[in-house]
């Protein structure tokens, strides 16, 4: 068993490394690496970087659970502190009193730590320096016997690293980085809550997991396992909380969403392009979630997308799924042609079964209110008043409804629910700004474009 003892005089490559840091240098790596293997001579040396341009760590080695840490020298540790602010609600109280909106995150800018793993001992120096435009972390994994164990380590942290641990995969300034907030976010979406015409939310589940499940008839018929669908229409029905609803299912049945904010980075869209369906073929099966399509796609882009799309590196298992308020702006060669997107749900304003279904939502959620009133002939009557409303317009009069009700009855107003919607849909018919009016005949809210 090896022992590791307190160096009397600090860490012995230390003051090696602030000479180096210090002074006009190339080949940093090799640099310190043989200052190193002159201190530690009896020791393998192993060598890991993180890839350059990523915003995440492929090894955090001190984090992982079974690793146990200890400094080299705890007066030679250098530590970055980034500020990072927080939510309202995740304010903390301090023993002064005072609430911290904040929090310091550190980062080894120099350390040496001693690491117990699997009963195996490793000596582990972090050193993190500027390189051309960006900055780079490198790892040095030393063990007292061979190189063998260290890779075994290495690989257990990028291992462990690379999995998702309630964080879904997001895409954003060029970069891929685990995001908890929005796996936080879309696990209150769920199909239940989604107030859709019954046949046409069936469709688009049944669209989206049928694909994931039929691999071996995709096979079988010598398909290429791909597939496309875009969700379109006005805003405020329903698009964005079925997307968190299909990534939460998906994240749960093993398929991999991964969510792209934008192409845009200062390498340019085709590298953001490629990045991407990368991460998807690596991940597959999986989901690309692209939002507001239109606003992705360009005339100087698009030729790559569609060539990346085509499945042109071998698009197995990748399902993309767009979302889009403007379908009309989409490119032709995207709109039209099956073999890119398959199907196309219109998420339309909701026609008059529709509205009254979500009515009947919100009367289920109010039963046990026994100081708001809520006949079906109030609720018959705001299906009838608010043609031309989307579902997010419908939202609002309810929740407008309710607040302003309490608002009233604290200040002493005897008011009724009744009256407050009343109000608010006549407040929000101002600022829609579309004269009701005869509805135009229409399919139910089951429409799609082929």
């Amino acid at each position: 068993m090896v022992s590791f003892q307190q160096e009397s005089d600090g860490d012995p490559a230390s003051k090696p490394w602030y000479e180096l840091g210090s002074a006009k240098h190339q080949g940093t790596e090799v640099t310190m690496a043989r200052i190193l293997q002159e201190q530690y001579p009896s020791h393998s040396l192993v060598l890991a970087h993180d890839v350059l341009y990523t915003t995440y760590t492929r090894f955090s080695i001190l984090s992982m659970p079974g690793v146990e840490v200890e400094l080299v020298s705890k007066p030679d540790l250098v530590v970055n502190n980034s500020f990072k602010a927080l939510p309202r609600s995740a304010f903390v109280g301090t023993p002064g009193g005072d609430n911290v909106s904040a929090e310091l995150v550190p980062s080894v800018e120099y350390g040496g730590f001693k690491l117990t793993w699997k009963d195996r001992h490793f000596l582990l120096y972090i050193v993190h320096f500027a390189r051309g435009l960006s900055t780079n972390t490198q790892f040095f994994l030393l063990h007292d016997g061979p190189e063998e164990p260290s890779h075994q380590l290495l690989l257990a942290a990028g291992s462990y690293q690379n999995e998702l641990h309630d964080e879904i995969w997001q895409f954003v300034d060029g970069f891929w980085q685990k995001s908890s907030g929005l796996w936080k976010d879309i696990q209150s979406a769920n199909w239940d809550d989604i107030i859709l015409e019954s046949d046409f939310k069936a469709a688009v589940k049944k669209d989206v997991y049928g694909f994931f499940e039929s691999r071996d008839m995709y096979k079988r018929f010598k398909i290429p396992w791909r597939r496309g669908i875009i969700m379109h229409g006005p805003p405020g029905n329903g698009k964005t909380i079925s997307v968190k609803a299909i990534m939460k299912d998906c994240s749960v049945m093993g398929y991999t969403p991964l969510y792209v904010k934008t192409f845009k980075n200062f390498r340019g869209d085709e590298y953001a392009i490629q990045a991407i369906f990368d991460k998807a073929r690596d991940t597959a099966p999986s989901v690309i979630v692209l939002e507001d399509l239109d606003s992705h796609i360009t005339e100087q882009n698009r030729s790559y997308f569609l060539n990346q799309i085509d499945g042109i590196g071998g698009n197995n298992g990748i399902l993309v799924l767009g979302t889009t308020n403007h379908f009309e702006r989409l490119d032709p060669a995207l709109s039209t042609r099956p073999s890119r997107f398959d199907r196309k749900f219109l998420f339309d304003d909701p026609d008059r079964p529709s509205r009254r279904l979500y009515v009947k939502y919100w009367q289920d959620q109010l039963a046990g209110s026994e100081d708001i009133s809520f006949p079906e002939a109030l609720a018959e009557e705001i299906a009838d008043s608010t043609g031309k409303f989307s579902f997010a317009y419908l939202k609002e009069v309810f929740v407008s409804s309710l607040v302003s009700l309490l608002k009233e009855r604290e200040e002493g107003h005897d008011v009724s629910f009744a009256r407050c919607v009343r109000e608010e849909i006549a407040t929000l018919r101002k600022q829609l700004d579309k004269p009701q009016g005869p509805e135009v005949a229409r399919n139910s809210q089951l429409a799609m474009v082929h």
